[in-house]
């Protein structure tokens, strides 16, 4: 018996290695762009060393399996092993011969070819992808709205997603709407919608969204790790947008307003006056540079832009000893309706200061000089001088010494009759900051502090410390 048994042993033994071998074949040969297959090696052998495969054409392994199956030959079974190995090519290739070692013996299995098709926009699946734009023609800069739709089947099963969004290369990317989110009679409909402007002239492409769907595809005999879903993707429609120059060397493009305010018209000297700027409508306000006016006198500061979604506002102090009038601030831009450019302006603003001094102009009158009158009957007298170089040393070096001691008295008074500013005084120490805002860190960090105190109701301590420091650092005062 025992020998009868080694006989079997044998025989199957035999039987396993005179079938021994290895072949390649993919579950679908023709995929689309995106989608995925699966390459399967089955392995006839009775000691079988598995392959390492860690990609196929390049392409990423998403998921592996392997299966054990007896198949009956000749009254005898035949050991089979399938290995899978599941990935989504990016273009049509061939996968190479795989050397497999199999009952100590190298074997080879054949190579596969696998054709990637072009992705169309499938208009009858369970899924759709699609964009609309407001707009096929416009000029540098003209924004306009692009709305994307994704349409899913009731009914429909995603067990995982995976979405890509365009780059938008040539636009700029404005703003993007949150998910809004709506459900019809056979599709549940997810809208969002991306605000965007073209940066250059030509015809510019907005490629198409990618949307991998994950579905079940049931459960097999397969181990744990052998895949379980399968993936799809699925595109969206690709837009071309023609861009137009701006003409008459305009950078601005839209439809604006404009606006300047002030919170009060009559201030006292020295005091800060705060003007706000506002510019509403569509265009691109990202173009639109900072406003500082020059007044003759006036000290002004300007704060940067703040750009909102269809606005942008902009801060600007004002501080004078005299009565002054702020200008006209000006918008020059092209307007699309009209096909024209449009220059829009404020009013001026005339401010009056309290208790000003007003300036005197410096007049210097030369006086003739005065010429002896001689009179009849009197005797003309010359006098010489000799020079006496004793006394002329004299007088240079007194003068010298003089001079010296006036100097020195007239640093000492100016420096007790310097003026030190009040810190306390958050509307004076605004405008002593102001200067140094854009090239330090911490004074832009105290102005913030100074200006969240002044023109809110919520008081923030400033830190003391630093303040010291910057005074000290810009010998402010």
């Amino acid at each position: 018996m025992k020998n009868l048994g080694k006989l079997l042993l044998f025989l199957t033994l035999f039987l396993n290695t005179l079938h021994a071998g290895v072949t390649a074949s993919v579950t679908a040969s023709d995929v689309y762009a995106g989608d995925a297959t699966t390459y399967v090696l089955s392995i006839t052998g009775s000691n079988v060393e598995k392959p390492a495969i860690s990609d196929i054409c390049g392409n990423e392994i998403t998921a592996t399996g392997s299966q054990t199956s007896f198949t009956p030959m000749n009254g005898e079974y035949i050991k089979t092993y399938s290995l899978s190995y599941q990935f989504a090519p990016k273009q049509s290739c061939t996968v190479d011969k795989v050397a497999v070692n199999i009952d100590g013996k190298i074997e080879y299995s054949n190579s596969v070819d696998v054709n990637v098709l072009p992705r169309t926009q499938d208009l009858n699946g369970d899924f759709l992808l699609e964009f609309e734009s407001s707009a096929q023609e416009l000029f540098i800069g003209e924004p306009f709205s692009l709305t994307m739709l994704l349409k899913q089947k009731r009914g429909a099963e995603v067990v995982d997603n995976k979405f890509t969004a365009p780059e938008f290369k040539g636009f700029w990317l404005k703003s993007e709407s949150k998910p809004q989110r709506t459900q019809g009679a056979e599709y549940l409909t997810t809208k969002v919608v991306y605000e965007l402007a073209p940066q250059r002239e030509g015809k510019l492409s907005i490629k198409a969204a990618e949307l991998k769907i994950a579905s079940r595809i049931g459960v097999n005999n397969w181990n744990a790790r052998s895949p379980q879903v399968r993936w799809r993707t699925y595109y969206s429609n690709e837009i071309d947008i023609i861009v137009k120059a701006l003409p008459f060397d305009v950078k601005i493009v839209g439809d604006f307003t404009i606006k300047a305010s002030v919170d009060k018209q009559e201030i006292n000297p020295n005091e800060a006056l705060n003007l706000k700027l506002e510019i509403q409508g569509t265009g691109n306000f990202e173009d639109i540079e900072n406003f500082k006016p020059f007044v003759a006198d006036v000290n002004v500061f300007d704060e940067k832009i703040q750009y909102l979604k269809n606005s942008l506002s902009q801060k600007i102090i004002f501080v004078s000893e005299q009565d002054f009038t702020i200008p006209s601030f000006e918008l020059k831009y092209f307007d699309v309706k009209t096909q024209k450019i449009k220059t829009i302006q404020t009013e001026p603003i005339k401010i009056k200061v309290n208790g000003h001094v007003l300036k005197k102009e410096l007049s210097i009158t030369r006086e003739k000089p005065s010429t002896p009158e001689i009179l009849e009957g009197t005797t003309k007298i010359e006098i010489v001088e000799k020079n006496n170089y004793l006394y002329i040393s004299i007088a240079f070096f007194s003068g010298l010494l003089v001079g010296i001691l006036a100097m020195l008295f007239k640093s000492k008074v100016s420096s007790k009759n310097r003026k030190i500013f009040d810190v306390k005084d958050e509307k004076v120490l605004l405008i002593k900051l102001m200067p140094y805002k854009d090239k330090d860190k911490d004074v832009e960090d105290l102005v913030s502090i100074l200006e969240n105190n002044i023109y809110s109701k919520e008081k923030v301590l400033l830190d003391k410390k630093k303040l010291k420091e910057v005074i000290k650092k810009y010998d402010i005062s």
